[in-house]
């Protein structure tokens, strides 16, 4: 059997590995402005728990409750929404939420094209497997979209997993 401790290490190794990937996916780019249905304490701009700590390139470095990150004014309060814009249009195969507090209440994710029009990309429970007490991404891929995408929205069901469910960045993948 293999030592606890070297498990851990060969996890944690794995997880930055995964991370650089993602970091580094020439293909990317992240949110540049978000909106919220609600905010933790109201909070607007650049301060904790704003829709603002959701743009830009993932910055929490553990799992677990941050103002470097998105939250809902409430936990478990229900259906709550984060709108994100991205600076340059492309036509998406693939959005990355990166979750980094009570992971898997996303219910819907959106695409926003130039136009202004939605266009639904999932929607449903997420079925998920999330390891515990560890920051994980939400992945959803979809066939090239024949519009230009400039934005995104991703409603969560808050109550469907308990406590602040986080939103650390949201990286969108097309050319």
């Amino acid at each position: 059997a293999e030592d606890p401790e070297v498990a851990k290490r060969k996890a944690a190794v794995e997880f930055a590995l995964s991370e650089q990937k993602i970091a580094e996916d020439p293909l990317g780019q992240w949110a540049s402005a978000a909106t919220a249905s609600s905010t933790y304490n109201d909070a607007k701009d650049q301060v904790h728990y704003s829709p603002w700590q959701s743009t830009g390139a993932p910055n929490v470095e553990h799992y677990g409750d941050t103002g470097e990150a998105w939250a809902s004014k409430t936990a478990d309060a229900g259906v709550e929404w984060l709108q994100i814009d991205f600076a340059k249009p492309v036509h998406a195969t693939a959005i990355r939420i990166r979750q980094n507090n009570a992971p898997g209440a996303i219910i819907k994710v959106e695409l926003i094209d130039d136009k202004k029009e939605k266009h639904t990309v999932f929607e449903g429970v997420d079925a998920n497997q999330y390891a515990p007490n560890t920051i994980t991404w939400f992945v959803q891929t979809f066939e090239k979209t024949a519009y230009l995408v400039t934005g995104a929205k991703v409603t969560l069901a808050t109550n469907a997993v308990q406590g602040w469910n986080e939103i650390d960045a949201v990286q969108l993948v097309g050319e």
